[in-house]
């Protein structure tokens, strides 16, 4: 790997007399750059004076080196640059190290020891910095590390003075990332643990000769090379390891059950262990997204809350799986080692891990849910004992799921029908991740015994199963099911003791429990995606069938396939008896089989062609409109949740032309469908709901995003 070096760069380092600043000054001199070693020369507390910071200019300097020392107060920040433009003529990376230590118990703090600890850490990070600001604009470069400590972070008995400033210096590096991003400017924090003037007599002895700051300067000077790209990081380093710290919140909750209801201390309570769940808790950064985030919850909240066109409300839940729960239900529907082409599911570390499409049935089913009882007529009862699963349906709509994750689940009835003897309710699901709908299913449950009260007998809302083309078929794959398949499949889920305790089955008519039909459907969706689908779970689209029959452990399936276009038909029959216990079935492949890709709209078609072309007009007219944002934006524009084409706005230059940026990187990338662009040039699509629903992505400085949008309505209605 090549030497990352520091030549032509110039770095001041505040309290480089010893310790971490030393090693810091040392190693940075050593790679070529010139070097102010600032230190007062005071003990811990601040106090007294010495001339450590020449000991290690003539370290720096018998090694080759360029280096000055500077004495200055941090609180006097700008002496300390000074220093650094009068002997080199500019100032690149400015590491605020200095740093002492006041420590007492709360209650016997003096206002000395407070101020005194605020004085020197923020206002000496402060001052130096702010110096250094207008040359790093003018430069467009810097780099500027805070110094934050583990105290900061999670507190420490008798520091309150010392940890209220190290926390108040990660407030402080939030904001100047955000202010300094336009410039190049990157604002980062260590939490830095070793052997120093404060640690001496803290930590114990052989910890203390153990952590040594060599081990932490390749960290700080990596982050203060040209080449890093990250700002607004808080890095914790100590004993040659580092880790990466943020804030985290948790997903929350709604104070009240309806919007309607007002907030009280008892609906607070009531809610308080949701409020603090940590459980799936995200960092959430820049303050815009947060704002953004409490609207998208807010909205969804009140989404939840309204009732269907039947009166119905609808039942949320959570479902999260990983690497585990998809090899374990993988067995479950008869995955084996026996079959090379099975090792994808079964293996976690296969380099095409994967998860079995039919996998996702589980994230929409609703045994949990209230949603079936509740929405039975009068006098009809549905429960544990008289409900069948008919019918299932499962489509994909965006993204494939990844090998883990966790979903939210909105389930609602859409209608319920009279079959004569029995009736059967229409459930869908939609299971959202971040909230962006990634599929949606589908389930007809037969209510025994509870039809007969005059409704409907059919349902447009309802996806019909398909009849198999008569002919025959094109392919036929059989496969035996274990006599512990269904003890092993309901741990995937399914608890109900009809498929593992032989006296309910006797009860419901069976000689013995009987399989999931989920389980048999997994069977058959497993062969028709390796005959058909490429073996390529992403490929599928959607998977219908109805459940005609039952199937006994231990009995041989045989799944009957027909090819018509990018739809596969199938029923499954079981072999030794030749019974129907799949039928209607098919699955739909986004591409045709063998792996030919669906034809994307051409390039040259695209709707939004004409807008970008408008803006390259304008932007000729009045270069100067765009200066006034003066950013660069890359466009992704998509079709089929393909990018299809990419146009970049340089608002620097004053152009709009076709491709990725001619020179470095974009500002901000924006990433659309071609018709979403449409809509939201012709004014019908709000940008920030576009956002917020996931339509519109943006990676970057999303503030110059914002920038961006009334410059681009008035100017090219885009």
């Amino acid at each position: 790997m090549d030497q990352l070096r520091f030549d032509g760069r110039v770095a001041v380092v505040t309290g480089a007399g010893g310790g971490l600043g030393k090693a810091y000054a040392l190693l940075l001199g050593s790679r070529g750059a010139k070097v102010v070693v600032n230190d007062l020369g005071g003990g811990k507390d601040g106090a007294g004076k010495s001339t450590f910071a020449d000991a290690v200019v003539k370290e720096i300097k018998d090694k080759g080196g360029i280096a000055v020392a500077d004495y200055n107060n941090v609180i006097e920040g700008e002496k300390i640059i000074k220093t650094a433009l009068d002997n080199f003529g500019r100032v690149d990376i400015l590491i605020n190290n200095a740093g002492i230590l006041r420590d007492r118990s709360f209650q016997k703090m003096s206002d000395q020891d407070w101020d005194l600890i605020q004085a020197v850490h923020l206002k000496g990070s402060f001052k130096p910095t702010l110096a250094a600001w207008e040359t790093f604009k003018k430069q467009n470069f810097g780099r500027v590390i805070m110094t934050s400590s583990n105290a900061g972070l999670v507190g420490n008995f008798g520091q309150a003075n010392y940890s209220t400033a190290k926390m108040g210096l990660v407030g402080f590096m939030n904001t100047l990332a955000l202010e300094g991003a336009k410039y190049n400017i990157k604002i980062n924090t260590i939490v830095p643990t070793a052997a120093s003037r404060l640690t001496e007599g803290i930590l114990p002895p052989d910890m203390f000769e153990a952590m040594k700051p060599e081990l932490i300067a390749p960290v700080v000077a990596y982050m203060a090379h040209e080449s890093f790209e990250g700002t607004g990081q808080i890095i914790d380093s100590t004993l040659g390891y580092a880790h990466k710290a943020q804030l985290v919140r948790s997903v929350g909750s709604p104070l009240r059950n309806t919007p309607s209801d007002p907030v009280t201390i008892e609906s607070v309570k009531e809610k308080w262990p949701k409020v603090v769940d940590m459980t799936n808790a995200k960092h959430v950064s820049p303050i815009a997204n947060v704002t953004i985030n409490l609207v998208e919850r807010l909205q969804e909240f009140e989404d939840r809350a309204k009732l269907d066109a039947n009166g119905r409300k609808s039942f949320w839940s959570t479902f999260d799986y990983n690497a585990k729960d998809a090899v374990l239900y993988a067995l479950g529907v008869g995955a084996s080692v026996a079959n090379s082409s099975d090792l994808k599911y079964l293996y976690e570390a296969d380099e095409n891990f994967s998860v079995l499409p039919s996998f996702f049935i589980l994230g929409g089913m609703c045994m949990e849910a209230p949603v079936v009882p509740e929405a039975m007529p009068p006098g009809k009862v549905a429960d544990f004992t008289n409900i069948l699963h008919g019918e299932q349906y499962i489509e994909f709509v965006d993204d494939y799921p990844g090998v883990e994750g966790a979903f939210e689940t909105r389930v609602y009835v859409v209608d319920v029908l009279d079959k004569g003897a029995n009736a059967v309710v229409i459930v869908n699901s939609e299971v959202y991740q971040e909230q962006r709908l990634l599929y949606r299913t589908q389930q007809h449950i037969f209510v025994v015994g509870q039809g007969g009260f005059g409704g409907p007998r059919t349902s447009s809302a309802g996806v019909d199963v398909q009849p198999v083309p008569k002919r025959a078929p094109d392919a036929v794959v059989e496969q035996r099911t274990a006599e512990d398949q269904a003890a092993l499949y309901r741990l995937s889920g399914d608890l109900n003791p009809l498929h593992i305790d032989k006296n309910v089955a006797l009860v419901s008519g069976y000689e013995k429990p009987i399989l999931h039909g989920l389980a048999s459907l997994g069977f058959s969706a497993r062969h028709v995606l390796v005959k058909f689908g490429g073996n390529d779970p992403s490929n599928v689209k959607a998977l219908k069938a109805r459940f005609a029959k039952p199937v006994m452990p231990g009995q041989t399936l045989s799944t009957e396939m027909w090819l018509e276009g990018r739809r596969v038909h199938f029923q499954t029959k079981v072999k030794e008896t030749g019974i129907t216990v799949i039928s209607g079935a098919y699955m739909d492949f986004k591409n045709a089989p063998g792996g030919v890709t669906s034809s994307p709209v051409s390039a040259s078609e695209l709707k939004s062609d004409g807008l970008f072309a408008r803006m390259r007009d304008e932007l000729a007219k009045n270069p100067a409109k765009g200066k006034s944002v003066n950013g660069v934006f890359l466009y992704n524009v998509t079709d089929a949740g393909k990018v299809v084409k990419k146009w970049t706005l340089d608002l620097k230059k004053g152009e709009a032309y076709e491709g990725e940026p001619k020179s470095g990187k974009p500002d901000t990338t924006l990433t659309l469908s071609d018709a979403d662009l449409v809509e939201i040039a012709s004014g019908s699509l709000s940008p920030q709901v576009a956002f917020m629903k996931g339509k519109l992505k943006i990676a970057g400085n999303m503030m110059l995003a914002q920038k961006l949008g009334p410059l681009l309505q008035s100017e090219a209605k885009l």
